[in-house]
């Protein structure tokens, strides 16, 4: 069984889907901390060709309160950011089939983060046709004191998986011999580059899932999230996206990019 843990963000980048498609379980952290200078609760969207960056806003509270116990802020004006995202994209080729899922996630009526973002997921997801289950780790685990390498090794044992599957940027985070010590292969999944037309501007990368729904048809989409990475297991090692020895992830932005 090949598995996956990340934090949720809203509406992250076509990787983070690609991940999702990937694996057999997928997991979302939902008691660990919020961080300030993340993408948990944003990420960017087109605008007369220039990256904006949107936010779900939440209120103030403890630096050491986990996700799931911030609150989404009463002045979040989703209705305007909607009004928002439908200027910037009323002429896209795909807004039709798109806007509507957009004003579903961000008009969600959950008043805490985690269950904002989980929402955004699964919906998401669903417009995708991603069927993948997504799991929420205090579920899998209850309680823990675990943190990094060693609390995921704890919810792969817990789902019986075989595989990791992680973004390539945890290559330095995670290490084979660990994982393979409890039976377990550890894979990383490294996106290829994409480029698709977006108006008569040069394109923009990295920008939320939102943009690529609005410029790509559901084929394409579909193609994009099944064949669009290659699946690494070390440095030099790299084996096609349907082999049957790796598992996948996806890569992780760099600190300029969202997640």
């Amino acid at each position: 069984m090949r598995v996956a843990i990340m934090q949720p963000y809203l509406l992250p980048y076509l990787g983070y889907f690609q991940l999702i498609e990937a694996v057999d379980q997928f997991v979302i952290y939902d008691t660990v901390k919020y961080t300030k200078k993340g993408w948990i609760n944003r990420n960017r969207f087109l605008r007369d060709g220039e990256p904006v960056v949107f936010t779900l806003p939440i209120e103030r509270g403890s630096d050491l309160l986990d996700i799931c116990n911030r609150r989404v802020a009463t002045s979040f004006a989703a209705d305007q950011l909607c009004r928002q995202v439908a200027q910037a994209y009323r002429r896209a080729p795909h807004f039709d089939e798109t806007m509507p899922l957009v004003e579903a996630v961000l008009r969600c009526r959950a008043d805490d983060l985690f269950g904002h973002l989980h929402h955004a997921l699964v919906r998401t997801c669903a417009h995708l046709g991603i069927g993948t289950p997504i799991r929420v780790a205090s579920e899998i685990e209850d309680e823990t004191v675990l943190r990094r390498q060693d609390r995921v090794l704890d919810i792969c044992l817990r789902l019986g998986a075989t595989r990791y599957i992680n973004p390539i940027g945890g290559m330095e985070l995670y290490h084979p011999a660990a994982f393979a010590r409890h039976g377990i292969a550890l894979r990383f999944l490294r996106p290829r580059p994409v480029a698709y037309a977006q108006f008569a501007h040069p394109f923009v990368p990295w920008l939320s899932i939102v943009d690529v729904m609005m410029f790509n048809s559901r084929p394409t989409l579909l193609t994009m999230l099944r064949e669009g990475y290659d699946l690494i297991e070390g440095e030099d090692a790299a084996c096609p996206s349907g082999a049957s020895s790796g598992g996948s992830s996806i890569l992780e932005r760099s600190a300029t990019g969202p997640g």
